[in-house]
């Protein structure tokens, strides 16, 4: 299977931080991070992609997390501000549910959706 998903991501940069193997990665959230890397110009960091269970538990996250679904990831664009690049997806994807942190945005696609908050 090819680790290429799309012209600027890799699925190794979603997978699971604890090593388990999981990499899903839902469409909707790829082709948002794609536009993201694409209009800014910049390289787009994943912090946080998919997590199982485990990891999630550990890492303090809600159970239901859509990280856990392979639906979320928490970015960073180089050289950009978090407000700045939260303001560009909640114009161009107001569908998307965005998280507003000090040093990175968190994006899903949630079911039921959108939900913002800012912390």
């Amino acid at each position: 299977m090819p680790d290429r998903l799309s012209r600027h991501f890799r699925r190794a940069e979603f997978a699971c931080r604890d090593g388990c193997g999981f990499d899903t990665v839902d469409a909707q959230t790829l082709e948002i991070l794609e536009a993201v890397r694409v209009a800014f110009g910049s390289p787009v960091i994943i912090n946080s992609g998919c997590r199982c269970p485990a990891h999630n538990a550990a890492v303090g996250g809600v159970p239901n997390s859509q990280h856990v679904l392979g639906r979320a990831a928490d970015i960073r664009v180089v050289g950009h501000e978090p407000a700045d690049v939260y303001s560009w997806i909640e114009q161009r994807f107001p569908a998307a549910s965005l998280g507003l942190y000090s040093t990175f945005v968190h994006v899903d696609t949630r079911t039921g959706g959108p939900a913002r908050w800012k912390r």
